[in-house]
């Protein structure tokens, strides 16, 4: 964390190293999974060739092996600049707001379907951030999920994750 002052107002937030591990740390793991992911699948080579996980295997030892190098280059603080604040506290709050309800948005979708969650989510989003009527909000968040479901599931016939309220409706 780190403070900085301008036209006399002193701003604090994440510092670029901070923001380094952090995303070294997400990588790696991301890197691991793929490693472990590739290995269950095999990651060898076989009498035919490159078996299905060979190359994204290597790719995850990659990404993992690169993650620990940007790791320690922060952690040690070898580049001044990197001391610098990332993002403000402030700043860091309106991501969030974005954030934060996506990834409920995404756990939700597996509860209770995309449609239902498309709609709660952008109707959310109306009344918190944008401040809508009602009638604007509803008209919206339905219309948009109805135009999707009948896009999708109609005319294209690709199947979305669906909860209890579409089946209700035989789908």
């Amino acid at each position: 964390m780190e403070q900085k002052q301008t036209g006399g107002r002193t701003h604090s937030g994440l510092s670029h190293n901070t923001v380094e591990m952090v995303t070294a740390v997400v990588t790696f793991l991301i890197g691991v999974v793929m490693m472990f992911d590739s290995y269950r699948i095999g990651s060898g080579w076989a009498v035919e060739g490159p078996q299905a996980g060979y190359f994204p295997f290597r790719i995850g030892a990659i990404t993992g092996i690169v993650s620990i190098v940007i790791f320690l280059r922060a952690f040690s603080g070898k580049k001044h600049n990197l001391e610098k604040v990332f993002v403000t506290w402030e700043k860091f709050k309106l991501v969030l707001m974005v954030l934060v309800p996506t990834l409920i948005y995404v756990l939700v979708t597996q509860v209770i379907g995309i449609y239902v969650a498309s709609t709660l989510f952008i109707g959310a989003f109306m009344k918190t951030m944008e401040k809508t009527s009602w009638l604007k909000t509803v008209l919206v968040s339905v219309g948009v999920s109805a135009v999707l479901f009948w896009m999708f599931e109609i005319q294209f016939l690709v199947p979305l994750p669906k909860g209890p309220l579409e089946s209700l409706f035989g789908y």
